[in-house]
């Protein structure tokens, strides 16, 4: 608990949290620490950056920032890293952790924030590593960064015509591994579409509760408070805007008038049809948008068990609840693959999956995965389709999702599961959604096509 310490002998752990406070101090200073802890840990980036936005006592200003230098950096990491590995004398990857983050960040605002001066970019990153590592490593930095500047606009890149999947790599700063898996897939044209959809900011979907208010309501509060808002083309209670800016902190949000949810989400959700009265098992349901759609879609009457197997997280499916005004969901731990109950009308089982469709709202995926987790997450999305049609009435509906682009975990588990299960059937999706998001049958949304997450979905019914 304590360690020696030079003034009184010992130092306490929030000695040493003040210290760290000190020496990272400042958005740039904190998108440091986390960009550091995120490289040496397993920890996924947004719990990092939810905790420090809770606890680090930045301002607003501050806090938009730290956001858009954590994302940004981790967006176009392997670009920034590209620049820095051709101006770093020695070996940039065995560069210290700090020093090397100080540097990406400080890059990540000359290449894309044309708001803010180079030199002050600069000037911060090399005030924080003086701080943390001494005058030697903030001249490296220092000098490292001021050349790059002076040569930006003659930074060569890999030739494209030599090795295709080398230069999109680097240019869209995806591993070489998932450009190759997805060019062999979908050829050139579509996976670049794909790429670059990835590494733009991604807008945030805003999901109208119907059980509290209506669009017309959320637009115009939208309109008041200047918050710039697009209509989904595909589903009409969604409404995109490009950034939160405190909508979570607002009484409409408190109020349970809007929710944050995907639009390929919430017509997953809508694929299953739910009517007032019947009864839903939501097997993987933290952190509840699907269940939450659901109960409004119920009109709040009927039955909703909302399964995690994790009891830590069955507090966001209790709060999310109340908050938006649902009363029939009931938060239960279990495991998915085993979990037992009285057959239900609907089941939903949106599984674990690589989260490939995620990648603009989650550019830590693309770094933390590689290509051997797609196979090894489809036992355990089998397991959990296996229960689901045991826990599911004759008649009833099962929703299969993923928010996931790789067929493996898509079409291919579906057509295990017609094949091991002949009592099911596939109810054709766009019988229920628009045309543009549905093909073979199944609700498959795309990014860079049709401005939501890529997902997929399919209605599976177990015949009478």
């Amino acid at each position: 608990m304590f360690e020696d310490s030079p003034a009184h002998g010992r130092v306490t752990m929030q000695d040493k949290h003040i210290n760290e406070q000190f020496l990272y101090q400042g958005a740039r200073g904190a998108a440091i620490r986390i960009l550091s802890r995120f490289e040496r840990s397993d920890s996924y980036l947004d719990k990092l950056l939810e905790h420090e936005l809770r606890t680090g006592g930045l301002s607003h200003q501050d806090k938009a920032l730290l956001t858009e230098l954590v994302n940004g950096v981790t967006r176009w990491l392997a670009k920034l890293d590209w620049v820095l590995t051709g101006f770093y004398h020695g070996e940039f990857e065995k560069c210290m952790t700090p020093v090397k983050n100080a540097m990406r960040i400080a890059l990540y605002q000359v290449m894309f924030l044309n708001k803010i001066p180079p030199a002050a970019a600069i000037n911060e990153s090399v005030e924080i590593i003086k701080r943390i590592k001494g005058d030697k490593s903030a001249g490296i930095v220092n000098a490292v960064l001021r050349n790059i500047t002076r040569n930006i606009d003659n930074i060569r890149y890999p030739n494209q015509e030599e090795d295709m999947v080398w230069f999109l790599s680097v240019m869209y700063s995806h591993p070489k591994w998932m450009v190759k898996r997805w060019l062999d897939r979908w050829g050139l044209e579509y996976t670049e579409e794909l790429l670059k959809a990835n590494v733009n900011r991604p807008s945030i979907t805003l999901r109208v509760n119907g059980l509290q208010t209506d669009t017309h309501t959320v637009e115009a509060w939208l309109e008041e408070q200047n918050i710039p808002f697009t209509k989904s083309i595909q589903h009409a209670s969604s409404l995109l805007v490009s950034s939160l800016r405190d909508i979570t902190s607002s009484d409409m949000f408190a109020s349970g008038h809007i929710a944050i949810q995907d639009a390929s989400a919430s017509m997953a959700a809508l694929l299953s049809q739910a009517k007032p009265g019947m009864s839903v098992i939501d097997l993987c349901s933290a952190p509840g948008g699907k269940a939450f759609y659901v109960a409004e879609l119920m009109h709040n009457e009927g039955s909703i068990i909302a399964l995690d197997k994790y009891e830590a997280k069955l507090r966001f499916l209790t709060e999310g609840a109340q908050r938006l005004g649902i009363s029939i969901l009931e938060a239960k731990s279990g495991d998915a693959r085993t979990f037992q109950h009285e057959q239900s009308d609907i089941v939903l089982a949106d599984v674990p999956c690589t989260g490939f469709g995620t990648l603009s709202k989650k550019p830590d995926i693309k770094w933390k995965r590689d290509a051997d987790d797609i196979t090894k997450l489809i036992p355990l999305q089998r397991e959990i389709l296996q229960n689901a049609a045991s826990l599911v009435k004759p008649g009833g509906t099962i929703i299969y999702s993923t928010c996931t682009i790789e067929s493996e975990e898509n079409e291919q588990n579906i057509e295990w599961f017609l094949q091991t299960f002949p009592e099911f059937t596939v109810d054709p999706a766009d019988k229920y959604l628009p045309a543009d998001v549905c093909e073979h049958g199944y609700m498959k949304t795309l990014p860079g096509k049709h401005l939501t997450d890529g997902a997929f979905a399919a209605r599976l019914i177990k015949k009478s």
